[in-house]
């Protein structure tokens, strides 16, 4: 039996849409059963036979504090794809990212190591890798100096853990996604720019980062459980474009005005104190960090040639078609 943690998320229930296609017994986690009709809504954009699909999915309510019910949800597996985490670069989320990204992965390794799982697959970020001016790969080593963002340190740490299962006898894999692409949840991570921009954008940065269709990522998860690789991470990024680059296609496959301002860096500087500030005298909830101004800008170039000489015959979809794609579907769900 294969367990799916997260599987009401974005990367986790385009997952479970695949593995139902095949004759696998699935145990996926969910913590609201509000959250599982987002997984109904996912198949929905593939199948027209959603029940159908969805029932060869046993649930399990679970939060990865939950020690007595994660013990239950190990029951007879002997594959896991962790997929469960929690997003965000708000400083005052440092806690809660911990208890989610960390403890909870400490959690996941523990109970894999006691009930001898054959292969774990983490899905973690291009956020811990290091940082080259020319090309990172997954030898671009995490300076731990750095200026980064919580979310990046939560993952760093919780990649830890994983490695501490490898070394406790759980053979594993690790995938760094890129900016993850696709349809169904346009509330929060990416689909809030497609989002954004479907109302009108204006302004643009000059960072570049790594794009790649949430299709891609599960592709990459599955053939790299089923296979003999073991104890590698690997990155998943289809291509490195231009902030400026993707906003444009996002615009013009809805019809929109591309963005015609840039935002300098003094800019940013200032919007993100001026963020700080209106925190600390409304209490609203921060919207630009100090270390997401400084991504907005920086140009990161990743290689994916690690994964592509694993499987020869792996091609990522291409940016624009992937863009295509999803603003076909929030469009009809608008």
């Amino acid at each position: 039996m294969v367990l799916v943690t997260g599987g009401t998320g974005l990367v986790g229930s385009h997952l479970l849409f695949e593995l139902s296609k095949s004759q696998l017994k699935i145990r996926a986690l969910y913590r609201t059963k509000e959250t599982i009709e987002n997984v109904k809504t996912v198949f929905s954009f593939y199948t027209d036979q959603v029940d159908d699909y969805f029932n060869r999915i046993e649930w399990l309510e679970a939060d990865l504090e939950d020690l007595p019910k994660l013990e239950t949800a190990f029951q007879g597996v002997t594959h896991v794809y962790h997929c469960a985490a929690l997003i965000s670069f708000d400083p005052n989320d440092y806690y809660k990212l911990r208890k989610t990204n960390v403890t909870g992965t400490a959690n996941i390794v523990n109970l894999s190591v006691i009930n001898a799982i054959e292969k774990l697959c983490y899905v973690s970020s291009i956020a811990t890798l290091g940082f080259d001016p020319e090309k990172i790969t997954e030898e671009t080593t995490w300076n731990p100096e750095d200026s980064q963002s919580v979310y990046a340190m939560t993952k760093h740490e919780a990649e830890m853990e994983v490695w501490r299962g490898v070394q406790e006898g759980v053979p594993s894999v690790i995938v760094n996604p890129g900016v993850i692409l696709g349809p169904g949840f346009f509330e929060s991570g990416s689909g809030l720019l497609f989002k954004r921009i479907h109302k009108g954008l204006k302004h643009y940065t000059s960072g570049v980062s790594g794009y790649v269709d949430v299709k891609d990522v599960v592709k990459g998860m599955i053939y790299l459980l089923n296979s003999d690789y073991k104890n590698e991470r690997y990155i998943m990024v289809a291509e490195n474009i231009s902030f400026l680059e993707l906003t444009t296609l996002i615009s013009k496959a809805f019809k929109r005005n591309p963005p015609q301002k840039a935002v300098s860096s003094l800019k940013l500087s200032m919007a993100w104190r001026l963020d700080w500030l209106t925190h600390k005298l409304t209490g609203k909830k921060r919207k630009l960090t100090k270390n997401l101004s400084k991504t907005l800008t920086k140009k990161s170039y990743y290689s994916s040639e690690k994964l592509l000489e694993a499987d020869v015959s792996f091609k990522f979809e291409p940016i624009s078609a992937v863009v295509s794609e999803v603003c076909q579907i929030f469009s009809k769900t608008v």
